[in-house]
Order: structure tokens, then C-alpha cells, then sequence
């Protein structure tokens, strides 16, 4: 499975979990690529702020002594909650080129289901009009899918509001998160059976 690399902090407790055993620093932090939930451990002699990019990866670690776990959505702080929206802002706008060539490059779900339908906000008008001008020629910016597509909605807001939706669990495909691993199943499946899509930028 590909790894995280880098990830941005959502909260950090210095003294763990209230009602846990163990005094470990804590930080709850997404994954830059695959916007990963995870809990780390941070080394005892660093401290990470709120909204500060660190490493994660096996060869890259400053501030963190070990990864933890694998979180849900569900188990993140109230601090991290508040977080998950300006850091969510922070990722897609520094990863602009990939979620650009998203718009560019992809393609249906199924024969009456199009990727470009998953977004919020996003009908059938829009998709077809999207479709049409990367045809004439490919998407530059996200200002550029502005000017060119009308009444779009925000291509930034949209693409964070579809993420937080992937985090949520609150759809059965994934564009762009890493999909849930549930107790006992290696497959992608839902605690529902449904069959999980998923497709990352990049």
C-alpha cells in the first residue's frame, strides 16, 4: 500500500487522550496525498503546532517517534474537526495542477454515472459543458474551469466539500481519499456490502 509522506497536523494533545492510560504526545493529522486519518506519536522532546505540514514517512520523521493508527472520522477532536476545513484548503490549493488535470482526464463511473457527477454541485449541465471545453482545449487553473464554465461553483469549495464527504463516509465511491479498512475485510466494501470505487488524483 503507498504511504503518506507528509501530513498536516489537526490537533495536538501533549499529555494524550483525556481518560486514557497512557501519557504519550498525541497528534491527529491527514496525509497529503490520500488524505489519510491517522494518530501519531510525537517525539518527546518536539511540539508540532495546529496546521503545521511534518513528515510521516519511513525516511522523513523529525517530529513523529511512530504512527499509531488509522483513524475515522468519527474519533477526530473537536480541534481537529474545526481544523480539517482550512487544512483541506491548504492541500488542494497547493496540489492545483493535480486537481486540475482531474477535471481534464476524468471519465464515467458506470454507463449513466460520470466522476465529474460525484462533485457537489455538479449536474448533468455542467459535466456536459466541462466535457466540451476540455475538448477544445485543457484546463490551466482553477481560475481558468472558472471563466470558462458557466455558473460553476468554486472549483476549491467544491472539490473540499466532495473530500470531506469521502471522510464523512457518507458515499460508497472514492475519488480522491483513501478508502476505509473495516474489521475483518481486505476487500473495499462498505459495512452496508457496497462495493467501494476508488480513483486518487495524480
Amino acid at each position: 500500500m503507498r504511504m503518506e509522506e507528509y501530513a498536516y497536523v489537526l490537533d495536538f494533545l501533549p499529555t494524550g487522550k483525556p481518560m486514557s492510560r497512557s501519557f504519550e504526545p498525541i497528534a491527529q493529522v491527514l496525509g497529503e496525498k490520500y488524505f489519510t486519518l491517522l494518530e501519531v506519536i510525537i517525539k518527546k522532546d518536539k511540539k508540532v503546532s495546529i496546521g503545521q505540514k511534518i513528515g510521516i514517512g519511513r525516511e522523513n520523521r523529525e517530529f513523529v517517534e511512530k504512527i499509531k493508527r488509522r483513524i475515522q472520522f468519527n474519533e477526530l477532536t473537536s480541534t481537529s474537526k474545526s481544523t480539517l476545513n482550512k487544512v483541506l484548503e491548504e492541500i488542494v490549493e497547493s496540489r492545483e495542477s493535480e486537481f486540475v488535470n482531474f477535471f481534464n482526464k476524468c471519465g464515467p463511473m458506470t454507463l449513466r454515472l460520470h466522476q465529474l457527477e460525484l462533485l457537489p454541485g455538479i449536474g448533468r449541465k455542467h459535466m456536459e459543458e466541462i466535457l466540451r471545453e476540455r475538448e477544445k482545449r485543457p484546463f490551466e487553473s482553477f481560475d481558468d474551469i472558472k471563466n470558462r464554465i458557466s455558473l460553476i461553483p468554486d472549483p476549491v469549495k467544491t472539490l473540499i466539500d466532495r473530500i470531506m464527504l469521502e471522510l464523512e463516509g457518507r458515499d460508497k465511491y472514492y475519488l480522491f481519499v483513501r478508502p476505509p479498512i473495516f474489521s475483518g475485510e481486505q476487500g473495499r466494501k462498505s459495512q452496508y456490502g457496497n462495493k467501494r470505487y476508488h480513483r486518487n488524483v495524480g
